[in-house]
């Protein structure tokens, strides 16, 4: 075997130890034992070193497919052993097949990277923004103006069509359609959310054959493939990204590190042990790994930074 390709046991077994010391991110135990596989052999450490490069491509790859990767809390191990054992042995994710759902998302019309906003003037005058890691299909026919949203987060600004096209948002759980309006739209798993901000939107879901949900300006919801969750106001800074900020009030910390970790390449988590702190203020999303330096220096946390892909908050 030469020294470039460590064999695919010792390749598998670098993607074990890398579930286990994402589990246990904090367990002096566990990180004694993966120093010991380390310097037991020298292939040992070309598969750590092989992996801890994959962990920068997975950063680049759409949220679907990296994330189950890189977030085994959220993904049987099984199934993130399979993705993480291809990738180290194929190289890239060509061998994954092009047809899987996150993966044509590479392919869409337009796509940002993990970070990234970008603003487009859609043909009819309107306007569309992505947020970090999104990407959409644009298809303006004779009937139509739609926008399918694979992955991410979109603000549609609507202009009037002399054709008297509908302008209509897909995702995977059904389908917006736009009354002269200003609006958000985010796929997070299998839910979506809607927030508008200027006059209506009405939403069907994939299931719904009765009369669709209507939201006016103010408000906001989730839906699922079968049902709309309740409506609940507007957040006042919903629209905040579009400015690189991530404005927050009250937020328990788990859950802004968990939205912070949208705008950072690589796996950010946080301990469940500091589920109690709550964090208020507005923040810019342009440096991440700032942001997380100014926070242990006001809360009771410190960063633990594995790898610059693989970064984790526990208490001090």
């Amino acid at each position: 075997m030469s020294a470039t390709a460590p064999s695919p046991a010792v390749l598998r077994a670098a993607a074990n130890w890398f579930l286990d010391l994402q589990d246990a991110p904090a367990c002096a135990t566990t990180a004694a034992a993966h120093r010991s596989w380390l310097e037991a052999d020298a292939a040992h450490r070309q598969a750590w070193a092989r992996l801890e490069k994959l962990q920068g491509k997975l950063a680049v790859l759409p949220s679907g497919l990296g994330q189950p990767a890189l977030r085994g809390v959220d993904a049987k191990r099984r199934e993130s052993l399979k993705l993480l054992g291809l990738l180290l042995l194929g190289g890239s994710a060509a061998g994954l097949g092009w047809q899987s759902a996150p993966l044509r998302s590479l392919r869409a019309d337009q796509r940002t990277a993990t970070g990234e906003q970008r603003s487009l003037r859609l043909d009819d005058g309107g306007s569309l923004q992505l947020n970090t890691d999104s990407a959409v299909d644009l298809a303006y026919g004779e009937q139509l103006r739609e926008v399918s949203l694979l992955q991410g987060e979109i603000l549609v600004q609507t202009a009037a069509d002399p054709q008297s096209r509908p302008f209509v948002v897909h995702t995977g759980q059904g389908s917006i359609r736009a009354l002269g309006t200003r609006f958000q739209v985010r796929r997070d798993g299998e839910r979506t959310q809607v927030r508008v901000f200027e006059h209506a939107v009405e939403i069907r879901t994939q299931a719904a054959s009765q009369v669709p949900v209507r939201i006016e300006a103010g408000q906001q919801l989730w839906f699922n493939a079968e049902a709309c969750a309740a409506v609940e106001p507007l957040d006042r800074y919903a629209d905040a990204w579009t400015r690189g900020m991530l404005v927050v009030s009250d937020w328990p910390l788990p859950r802004f590190i968990d939205e912070l970790a949208r705008y950072r390449p690589g796996l950010l988590r946080c301990d469940p042990a500091l589920a109690d702190l709550r964090i208020s203020g507005a923040f810019q999303l342009a440096d991440g790994d700032a942001l997380l330096d100014n926070l242990s220096t006001t809360l009771p946390l410190r960063i633990q930074r594995i790898s610059r892909y693989w970064v984790h908050v526990e208490p001090a």
